[in-house]
């Protein structure tokens, strides 16, 4: 029985995941990331998978990347600038952030 339960319980856990997926990509969307980064493939800045892996294991990542979104910057990817995303609040670009960095 408790075995039942388990299983049940993570059947649920499993599909509740792209649901937060989706809420980070509609954030990301609203925020206006979209027009310049895709989940899996460069547009005109990197793809937020090649920016997980690139930051992987890097325990600055999330501040690194957090002043980075919030001021713009350009050079670690090439020399398309990315500008500055002031307009976005600091608790939203946390989030963003930390979804990137999950993917």
């Amino acid at each position: 029985m408790k075995t039942r339960h388990l299983v049940a319980a993570l059947g649920l856990a499993a599909l509740a995941l792209p649901a937060v997926a989706a809420d980070e990509l509609a954030l990301a969307q609203k925020s206006g990331c979209t027009a310049c980064h895709a989940v899996d493939k460069k547009l005109v800045g990197p793809g937020y998978k090649e920016v997980a892996a690139k930051y992987k294991g890097d325990k600055t990542a999330q501040a690194k990347l957090e002043e980075k979104v919030k001021k713009g910057g350009v050079g670690t990817w090439g020399q398309v600038p990315m500008p500055p995303n002031s307009h976005v609040n600091d608790a939203d670009i946390k989030k963003l952030v930390a979804w990137v960095l999950s993917l």
